[in-house]
């Protein structure tokens, strides 16, 4: 379901390539040219720029280190899980779906595992390089040649017939899940939580941001979760801007729905219409359970 786009990137200066010159032939004794002071003025720039995202960071880990875990909790992760499941796989059983693998025909090609890892978004390339990485020979390592060349795309080449049954087969290995848990929460869990606690929002509003992350992408592009948000910011002020947590929330569900259905017209839209969008209209701020929902027209309940 997600975007490739363009990986987000926050925070990474840019340095200057420096200016060299070449002295004329036989001038080998004559002193050495003097660095561009554009390029001296650039590099000190770039430092400057770095030492102030080194503290920017600093800043933002103390403030997350201040504030309650809230969805970072055990088993308020574990609730976060198996509402993304229930999205995702239909089922709030999401350690039964590590070995989930289908084409959903909605152009991101093969969507597999917990998460919903899918072979057109980067998303399962980037967890099969890594674990190719600290489990070299493993069963889907022969894959990445194809899986780097239909990146991007909805293509199979060079995935059929036996990219299927060798993600099947892999899944089976604790190495395997524990490298699938790993990626969502590097990927999406943790990015989701830390820019929601910064955002002053509460355990539903870091169940939102997670969400919207995992169906959209972390990509730049029109459709990824930070062009959302961004567009959202037009529309109210976040709580940490001094905002109401459930206007935004409310804008925020707003913007995400109509970007859905902007990219699928005929989504069903239960994620948000019937799960989120019910907890925020109850006031249920800090997802507290029992949780009923529906998704996809089934109920759920989890207490």
């Amino acid at each position: 379901m997600k975007r490739a786009g363009v990986l987000f990137l926050a925070g990474v200066p840019v340095v200057a390539t420096a200016v060299y010159f070449v002295l004329p032939s036989g001038a080998a004794d004559a002193p050495a040219a003097p660095t561009s002071v554009g390029a001296q003025s650039s590099r000190d720039d770039a430092k400057d720029r770095a030492e102030q995202d080194h503290q920017k960071q600093d800043e933002d880990d103390a403030i997350i280190a201040s504030l309650p875990p809230g969805l970072a909790a055990p088993d308020r992760k574990e609730l976060a899980h198996r509402l993304v499941s229930s999205a995702e796989h239909s089922t709030t059983d999401w350690r039964s779906t590590y070995g989930l693998i289908e084409d959903r025909d909605d152009d991101c090609g093969y969507t597999a595992g917990i998460i919903g890892f899918c072979t057109g978004t980067h998303d399962l390339l980037t967890l099969v390089e890594h674990y190719t990485g600290s489990h070299p020979g493993n069963g889907l390592a022969r894959y990445l040649p194809a899986l780097r060349k239909v990146d991007g795309t909805d293509s199979h080449e060079g995935l059929d017939p036996g990219f299927t049954d060798a993600w099947k087969a892999e899944s089976e290995l604790p190495e395997f899940r524990a490298a699938q848990e790993e990626e969502r929460d590097r990927v999406y869990f943790e990015p989701a939580v830390r820019l929601a606690k910064l955002d002053g929002l509460g355990t539903l509003g870091q169940f939102v941001y997670y969400d919207a992350m995992v169906f959209h992408g972390t990509g730049t592009d029109e459709s990824g979760f930070y062009a959302l948000r961004e567009r959202v910011l037009k529309k109210a002020k976040t709580p940490a801007a001094g905002g109401s947590e459930k206007a935004y929330l409310d804008a925020f569900l707003d913007v995400r729905r109509a970007t859905m259905l902007t990219r699928y017209p005929d989504r069903d839209t239960s994620r948000v219409d019937t799960a989120q969008r019910r907890f925020l209209q109850a006031g249920n701020l800090g997802l507290d359970t029992p949780l009923t929902w529906e998704m996809y027209g089934d109920s759920y309940t989890l207490s």
